[in-house]
């Protein structure tokens, strides 16, 4: 009998929705912190990766077009990309560009640079991005943010799409930051639970 799909199901549907809206309006690229801080919330409060296995509309969205659709090769991902050094490698390099992104958002916030209309992708290729903002009654430093924020998105959804493409379809999760930093937040507060008397 086949299981009957719960709410959570479709929530590969807001994060294409989020991928369409920041094309045509950078601003709404702010809504991704949603899917920053939601995972390290329930992480913290329940001390499990909830928000990987179920609520993750990025990896419903591999499932989808690599599962449903046949665009992946459905081959096991190898060993080097399972292994910590690789994960927190990238975990670190992901926070030394988030950081740097912030740096950016913040001298345009101070003045000490103008508003750079582009799009980051893989953290290399500046592609134009003006039509997607339309002014804002907020600083630059606001949109600026939006951009780099975008960039961090799109470029993980093109990471993605590419592991998906040549191993299984949620290859990405694999080495995905979030799931980084939400195994470490899960492993520490197990272990703290544990030591209570």
């Amino acid at each position: 009998m086949k299981e009957k799909k719960k709410w959570y199901d479709y929530l590969w549907i807001v994060s294409l929705t989020y991928l369409i809206l920041g094309f045509f309006n950078i601003l709404f690229a702010w809504l991704g912190l949603f899917c920053f801080f939601i995972p390290l919330v329930i992480a913290v409060g329940k001390g499990n990766k909830a928000y990987c296995n179920k609520y993750c509309g990025r990896g419903q969205l591999f499932s989808l077009i690599g599962g449903r659709f046949g665009l992946s090769r459905k081959k096991d991902v190898p060993g080097w990309m399972r292994s910590g050094c690789f994960r927190y490698g990238f975990l670190t390099f992901f926070f030394v560009m988030f950081f740097l992104m912030l740096w950016n958002t913040w001298l345009v916030f101070a003045g000490a640079k103008n508003l750079g209309t582009v799009v980051t992708l893989l953290w290399t290729f500046k592609l134009p991005w003006h039509w997607a903002y339309h002014g804002t009654l907020f600083s630059d430093g606001v949109a600026q943010f939006a951009f780099g924020f975008y960039s961090v998105m799109l470029t993980s959804t093109v990471l993605g799409l590419f592991t998906m493409i040549l191993y299984k379809p949620r290859s990405w999760c694999v080495y995905c930051p979030m799931g980084t930093m939400t195994q470490l937040i899960c492993k520490a507060k197990n272990v703290t639970t544990s030591q209570k008397p």
